[in-house]
């Protein structure tokens, strides 16, 4: 029997002979490391499997409407440690909110140039920092 080396936990291992090309040992972990990477590039790859995982996970989540709820019902200190990880995720970076909003805009109305601004440090992938700058401050056909 020939003997490899674990991919998962780098530990000598008999490869089965039916197996040829076995890269993981059988241990619990191993194996659930072997699912999650053929999972993951399954999902990457393969649309029809992505669209049934999500159509799944909506089926699951329609007759399990009360679970999240549930657990955080049930388990206290998840809930302590979500929120104290939110506030200082919060303290360290600027958060950009689609529904964020600071009251009455101190730029009046007209036409604006809006140019991007590349930056990094954005919580939120939709968000866009932008430059404004006036084009013209109103309409001159205005009354």
């Amino acid at each position: 029997m020939e003997a490899r080396c674990c991919s998962c936990c780098k530990k000598a291992f008999h490869l089965r002979t039916q197996c040829p090309k076995q890269k993981y040992c059988s241990k619990r972990a191993c194996q659930r490391e072997r699912k999650k990477i053929w999972q993951r590039n399954k999902l990457k790859s393969d649309p029809a499997y992505r669209e049934n995982q999500r159509d799944s996970q909506q089926r699951w989540r329609a007759s399990h409407p009360f679970y999240h709820h549930d657990y955080r019902l049930k388990h206290p200190d998840y809930v302590a440690r979500n929120r104290e990880q939110q506030r200082r995720r919060d303290q360290v970076s600027r958060l950009a909110k689609m529904d964020a909003s600071i009251g009455e805009s101190s730029i009046p109305s007209g036409r604006y140039k809006l140019t991007p601004v590349h930056t990094s440090d954005l919580a939120n992938m939709d968000a866009w920092m932008v430059n404004i700058s006036v084009v013209s401050t109103g309409c001159a056909l205005a009354p």
